[in-house]
């Protein structure tokens, strides 16, 4: 289903991120909240070919995986008007084709209470998307991340850029799976 599809004839779009495209979104946006969305946790099982590996070694980026218990946090952005055709078109390319993401419809809460819950659309890889890699150990997913390098630079920054954004702008979250990964690869990275 396209985006279109699910918000027809809107001025305004929010588009939910919670890896890279909290630190680099790469779109022109209106605004941003910092903000978490229920039912999901985010899990380093996603291979990526293009991005932070190539295809001999997949470099391990996240992806939301159900989980009624669970929230996430990351960034919502709004686009309107003419923003909302470049920043999907753009998305598409960066999520869908070149990273196997499809986009489903969240319940976004920004941090701020003031401010209502409000719909927005995130990209999610799925277990039956090829490049999907599954679960393994911090360990495991700490060694893949500290060897591979895509066209937009090494994994290891992928990881550590998202563990900046949450110490900086969540710092109240524990995030186990994230952090245990980083603890496991700072051990691994050469200095």
């Amino acid at each position: 289903m396209r985006p279109q599809d699910i918000f027809p004839e809107t001025n305004n779009l929010w588009i939910f991120g919670y890896g890279s495209l909290v630190w680099k979104p790469d779109f022109k946006f209106k605004k941003r909240e910092i903000g978490y969305i229920q039912g999901y946790k985010r899990r380093f099982w996603h291979g990526d070919t293009f991005h932070r590996g190539d295809k001999d070694m997949p470099g391990r980026v996240v992806t939301l995986v159900e989980d009624h218990e669970a929230c996430t946090w990351g960034v919502a952005y709004e686009v309107t008007d003419s923003q909302i055709e470049q920043s999907l078109k753009y998305l598409n390319e960066r999520e869908s084709v070149l990273g196997g993401y499809v986009t489903k419809v969240v319940e976004f809460t920004p941090r701020e209470q003031s401010q209502n819950t409000l719909l927005a659309l995130v990209y999610i890889a799925t277990s039956d998307n090829p490049r999907y890699l599954g679960p393994a150990s911090p360990k495991e997913i700490a060694a893949q991340i500290a060897i591979c390098r895509g066209r937009t630079g090494h994994n290891i920054e992928y990881l550590l850029r998202l563990v900046e954004f949450m110490r900086m702008y969540c710092p109240e979250v524990e995030d186990d799976h994230l952090f245990s990964i980083e603890a496991a690869a700072v051990v691994l990275i050469p200095y």
